[in-house]
C-alpha cells in the first residue's frame, strides 16, 4: 500500500493507518469474490492499486467541497464509490447495482470493512432517476466504466441537485465521446463537459470527465429502462 499512501499524500489525502487496512482488506475481499463474480479482470496487487483505487480516489480531487451524498452508479466492484467513502467516512453513499450478485457483494464489503451510511440499491438507474426520494439529491454523481458518456448522462444527471457534478474516469483520449454527448448534457441539465487528464502512479494516464448541473432535468428524463443504452440521446 505505500504507493497509495505516497500518491494520495502527493494529491493532499493523508490516509490513516485504518484506511491504509480498509484498503488491503478491500483488496483481500475483491480478490476472493473475484474468482466467483468475474468482479474485475485486474488482479496484480499493485495494479489494482494504481487502476482501481487511485482511479477512484482522483474523484475527490474535482468534486468541489466533500459532498455529503454520493451516488455511484453500476457500481459492480465498488468503484470508485467504496475507495471515496474510506476516504470520506461521513459521505452517505449510495451505490446502484442492478446486478444482484454484486449487490450482495457491495452490502457484504461494506459491512466487512465497517462503512456506515452505505445503501446498496439493486436497482437500474433509469428507475432511481424517476423516485423523488433519488432524483436530483446527491451532490456527486459517479460512473465508471458503464457505458458511453451519452449513455451515462441520461443515468446519472437526473440523479445530481443543481449546483452539483457528474463524474466519470475515463481513459486517456474521451475527447469524441464528450462531444457526442453535448446535446444530451445540455437537455439534461448539465454545463459543458470538463476534460481533466489524469496521471496515475506508474505513468498510467486517465481522464476525469467532470460536469455541473446548472439547471433541472425534464421531467420525462431518464427514460424507460433500457432505452437509454437502445437509443442514446
Amino acid at each position: 500500500m505505500d504507493t497509495l499512501h505516497t500518491v494520495a499524500a502527493r494529491w493532499g489525502f493523508e490516509l490513516s493507518q485504518a484506511q491504509l487496512e480498509q484498503f488491503t482488506h478491500y483488496a483481500h475481499l475483491l480478490t476472493t469474490a473475484n474468482q466467483q463474480l468475474n468482479l474485475t479482470r485486474i488482479t496484480d496487487p499493485h495494479a489494482m492499486i494504481v487502476r482501481h483505487f487511485l482511479d477512484s480516489l482522483v474523484c475527490a480531487r474535482y468534486w468541489g467541497a466533500v459532498p455529503q451524498r454520493l451516488a455511484d452508479i453500476g457500481s459492480g466492484a465498488g468503484f470508485p464509490g467504496i475507495p471515496l467513502k474510506i476516504l470520506h467516512p461521513t459521505l452517505k453513499l449510495t451505490l446502484v447495482e442492478s446486478i444482484g450478485k454484486k449487490a450482495a457483494f457491495l452490502r457484504n464489503t461494506a459491512a466487512a470493512l465497517g462503512l456506515h451510511d452505505v445503501t446498496v440499491l439493486d436497482e437500474r438507474a433509469e428507475a432511481i432517476g424517476q423516485l423523488i426520494a433519488h432524483r436530483e439529491q446527491y451532490d456527486v454523481v459517479t460512473a465508471r466504466a458503464v457505458a458511453e458518456l451519452r449513455v451515462l448522462v441520461e443515468y446519472c444527471l437526473p440523479l445530481c441537485r443543481i449546483g452539483g457534478r457528474m463524474l466519470a474516469p475515463k481513459g486517456a483520449a474521451p475527447e469524441v465521446e464528450v462531444t457526442a454527448a453535448s446535446d444530451a448534457i445540455a437537455l439534461l441539465g448539465g454545463a459543458p463537459a470538463r476534460i481533466v487528464p489524469i496521471e496515475l502512479a506508474d505513468d498510467v494516464v486517465r481522464t476525469l470527465v467532470v460536469i455541473e448541473k446548472h439547471a433541472s432535468t425534464p421531467a420525462h428524463l431518464p427514460r424507460k429502462v433500457g432505452l437509454p443504452a437502445r437509443r442514446p440521446l
